[in-house]
């Protein structure tokens, strides 16, 4: 029985009747061949009905911590219920390394993956673009392998939202060890980037900006510098104008920076400073929050800023900070930066759902010209036809879907509604 499951920020109750939590393949593999609907829960870090069911349920979170490193290839095996932050200091420890991470490494690889979550960098496809093979349990309890080069659907099965099965392992790309310095710079003038937007961005390995949008500026800027690359400034010097921070921050204002990765240019270990928050702390506001993000080809960054600045007073209000990052382009079929450099414009806003959704609304209308599509796990209210409209390759998807699930067995609300009403 399901005692009213929740997910991470307790503002989705799942509906499933049941929800289990195997320990083994086995127990997974029972559980799918028995349910007439069934969808995974991952680490439950994502804002909308994206997992529930009206079947069962299945958390991966008890399933073995599967963690196998090849040498030969550097590739490394990962089990679905294992998270990036115990995923990261493994491979730190292997002298191997992840190519990015996202803001908290809490999250789930698998449901990472599976909604092409992301963190920042020019070069920096989003998470799911390591993965290079991947295992999944069918409708029938079937298992099926997929590897890139091999599977000419591989590409549409890494970003599946679920809808194809469940994932039970992935296999992902590392490469070695690196070290990265952090620093913090406060009060970027908005304006500077109209300019020096590409300057700002490429100046490191990973570059992060955070607005509260009271104003037309940049409050943070935070800067990843890997270990050996040119500084993007000289130490103590401004940075586009910015000074360094006085001491460390956290990205909303208020909030404990001891819960944040070590700033002020100390170099340590990718799994320790690529993500904004360490692993053992509380992450962003801790879940007392709602998030969502758009994502829209980099070549509109600057004009998509300007337009929500021209409307700050609207959004700030509910707002606890506006994050902005770039991904780069990839191939997944599902993923919103499927061949096209991306920036993502994220919202952590506060848990008042009728105060936060005509903002929302709003956000979404200053950004519809920009081509922008809402990242699969936050909040959003994009039309179906428009988000559909955004995916090419969504009649290939949906074609892939019904060979592996005929009966719709991983469906849910959330697919019909957005993807599978153009079926």
């Amino acid at each position: 029985m399901n005692r009213r499951e929740t997910n991470w920020a307790g503002n989705i109750g799942f509906s499933a009747e049941r929800v289990h939590r195997p320990s083994s393949l086995a127990e997974l593999r029972a559980v799918v061949a028995r349910s007439a609907r069934v969808r995974a829960l991952g680490s439950g870090h994502s804002f909308n009905d994206i997992a529930d069911t009206t079947g069962d349920l299945v958390s991966l979170a008890a399933l073995p911590r599967t963690m196998e490193l090849d040498s030969a290839t550097g590739e490394v095996r990962v089990g679905a219920g294992v998270r990036y932050a115990e995923l990261a200091q493994w491979l730190t420890g292997r002298g191997r390394s992840l190519h990015n991470l996202g803001s908290l490494p809490h999250i789930s690889v698998a449901g990472s993956c599976a909604t092409a979550t992301h963190g920042s960098g020019d070069a920096n496809g989003n998470l799911a673009t390591a993965v290079t093979g991947l295992e999944l349990l069918t409708a029938e309890g079937d298992t099926v392998r997929l590897s890139r080069g091999a599977d000419a659907e591989f590409a549409g099965a890494v970003v599946a939202l679920g809808a194809l099965g469940v994932v039970t392992e992935l296999t992902l790309r590392t490469g070695p060890s690196f070290d990265v310095a952090q620093r913090v710079y406060a009060d970027l003038p908005l304006e500077v980037l109209a300019d020096h937007f590409d300057d700002v961005m490429s100046s490191a390995y990973s570059v992060s900006l955070f607005t509260d949008w009271r104003a037309p500026r940049i409050d943070q800027v935070w800067v990843k510098q890997r270990v050996g690359d040119p500084a993007p400034v000289p130490e103590g010097g401004r940075f586009f104008g910015a000074a360094e921070a006085d001491g460390p921050r956290h990205p909303v204002a208020g909030m404990d920076t001891a819960n944040c990765t070590e700033q002020g240019g100390v170099a340590g270990p990718w799994s320790e400073r690529l993500p904004h928050f360490r692993p053992g702390a509380p992450p962003s506001s801790a879940g007392d929050e709602l998030q969502a993000e758009y994502l829209l080809p980099r070549r509109h960054a600057v004009a998509a800023l300007q337009a929500l600045s021209a409307v700050r007073a609207r959004i700030a209000p509910v707002l606890q900070v506006c994050e902005v990052r770039t991904v780069a382009a990839d191939d997944l079929w599902l993923s919103p930066n499927s061949g096209r450099a991306t920036v993502g414009v994220h919202f952590t806003l506060v848990r008042d759902l009728e105060a936060v959704r005509p903002v929302l609304a709003l956000v979404e209308e200053r950004l519809a010209p920009f081509g922008a599509l809402p990242h699969w796990g936050k909040l959003f209210g994009t039309a179906p036809d428009v988000l559909r409209a955004g995916y090419p390759r969504l009649p290939e998807f949906l074609a892939l879907a019904r060979r592996y699930d005929p009966r719709g067995k991983f469906g849910n609300a959330y697919l019909e509604r957005h993807l599978f009403a153009a079926d």
